[in-house]
């Protein structure tokens, strides 16, 4: 791949600027410099800086690693749906996939139905279940542009009744593709997966096969890419499956069912240092796999409905699960190197491989969030907690963000000191990172939003009900 040598060497001479001006007394108020001539030099450094280290790519759920932080200092941290917006473009459809980046392209998947469906409603609730529908649907992946928010191409990759009901709060466009600058791969559940390279030509495709989910709630589990294969998790009422795929020509190399019903969780891949392996959180176990499909190690306890991530800081795995009509909504850490059944046993809070546990302070929907020494989890219902990432002690308990917002869905991210939740009123507040909470302002788009936003190249990627905006300091 090669690298444009221009904006290189520009940047290295703002750095070396830089540096001269702090030498010289220019960074502050300095006798030898006047404090607007420094702020006048660094306005015109700083952007540049961030521009030309703000990574390129949000490949994945959650983005690199899928633990949705980011070191780059350009991230905006106030807007509105007309305040430091660059663009917004609207999305035909329902999808609550979140896009994915790599260079100047975004890509991410929507369904369109031929008939208006029934708006979803926020928040949690009990009668959300819907019958299949019988009106013709249309399975697109769309690719945009990062500088413009154009539509580069759309690709409709499937048309049919969809075959399998879902959760009014669903999609049956929830799974986010997965990128490697190369192809681009869109997985639809039971509508199958499709691959494309970067200008839209369908390299390959598997079709699915609709299968009954628990309560009819659809799917959302996103597919993950390691070497050279795409990982694919199916825990379904009928047919549960871990799967891997050629990732150039979509063969098959291996699948091994799995004991397990419904689950919405996307797996891990675990690069810990001692082996690479594929974690699934599921109802009754969690299980990591070798990269043949061998199973490694498992292990229970975990809630009745899962759907949390697993990722891993610190050289540990975090593990979160929390349906609220559960008493057991646990978190675990767990180091490497497991093997066999590491299951807690009753009245345990740790063993050889979990190195602490929280009975009940698993999330619902979304993922939780390991930010410096910290771990936090954002709960559907508006409140925020603090550990000690590496001990599991409580640094804070239940904070509510705001006696209003009452739903969260999408998962936190976190940039520049400060932790970010957005609500299903697409308000995000801003948080202070660190053992004491405070609550520094809060950004609203006016319009629902379940979907985890990207962070990539200063900007934060945004999908709404109807649009994906950019984001972006002004």
């Amino acid at each position: 791949m090669s690298i444009p040598l221009r904006p290189v060497v520009t940047a290295l001479a703002l750095a070396m600027l830089a540096c001269a001006a702090s030498s010289a007394g220019w960074g502050g108020n300095h006798k030898l410099a006047p404090h607007g001539f420094a702020q006048q030099w660094w306005g015109r450094i700083h952007p540049a800086l961030a521009a030309a280290s703000a990574p390129a790519t949000w490949p994945q759920f959650r983005g690199p690693g899928a633990n949705g932080t980011s070191a780059d200092a350009a991230l905006p941290e106030r807007w509105s749906a007309t305040e430091n917006v660059v663009w917004k473009t609207d999305i035909p459809g329902m999808g609550w996939s979140s896009p994915v980046v790599w260079d100047d392209r975004i890509f991410l998947t929507t369904v369109v139905s031929s008939k208006t469906p029934e708006p979803p409603k926020k928040g949690l609730y009990f009668g959300g279940n819907r019958g299949a529908p019988e009106d013709e649907h249309r399975w697109l992946v769309y690719a945009i542009s990062f500088p413009t928010g154009k539509v580069l191409w759309q690709r409709e990759v499937h048309r049919a009744t969809p075959g399998i009901a879902r959760h009014l709060k669903n999609s049956y466009a929830s799974e986010t593709p997965v990128t490697d600058g190369e192809r681009v791969y869109a997985y639809f559940g039971s509508a199958g997966l499709y691959c494309f390279d970067l200008d839209g030509k369908l390299l390959w495709q598997q079709a699915g096969k609709p299968r009954a989910t628990r309560y009819g709630w659809g799917t959302a589990a996103s597919p993950v890419l390691h070497g050279g294969r795409v990982y694919i998790v199916n825990d379904n009422d009928e047919e549960s499956y871990l799967a891997a795929l050629d990732k150039k020509t979509g063969k098959e190399i291996w699948r091994v069912k799995r004991d397990e019903g419904s689950n919405w969780s996307t797996p891990f891949i675990w690069e810990s240092g001692r082996r690479t392996e594929i974690v699934t959180s599921g109802t009754k176990r969690v299980r990591s796999y070798d990269l043949d499909g061998k199973l490694i190690w498992e292990m229970g306890g975990m809630s009745s409905i899962v759907i949390p991530t697993p990722f891993a800081r610190h050289g540990l795995l975090y593990l979160a699960s929390g349906y609220v009509g559960d008493t057991v909504r646990p978190v675990f850490a767990v180091r490497p190197g497991a093997a066999g059944d590491i299951s807690l046993k009753p009245g345990e809070t740790s063993n050889a491989f979990v190195v602490w546990h929280l009975p009940q302070g698993g999330p619902y929907n979304p993922s939780p969030l390991v930010y410096g020494d910290y771990y936090y989890t954002l709960y559907d219902r508006g409140f925020l907690t603090c550990h000690d990432a590496r001990t599991g002690k409580e640094i804070y308990g239940k904070v509510r963000l705001d006696d209003a917002a009452q739903a969260f869905t999408a998962s936190p991210w976190a940039a520049n000191g400060k932790i970010f939740a957005l609500s299903e009123d697409g308000d995000t507040f801003v948080i202070q990172a660190g053992p004491e909470f405070k609550l520094l302002g809060r950004n609203s788009l006016d319009e629902m939003c379940m979907s985890t936003p990207a962070l990539v190249k200063g900007n934060l990627l945004i999908r709404t009900a109807s649009k994906l905006y950019r984001i972006g300091k002004k």
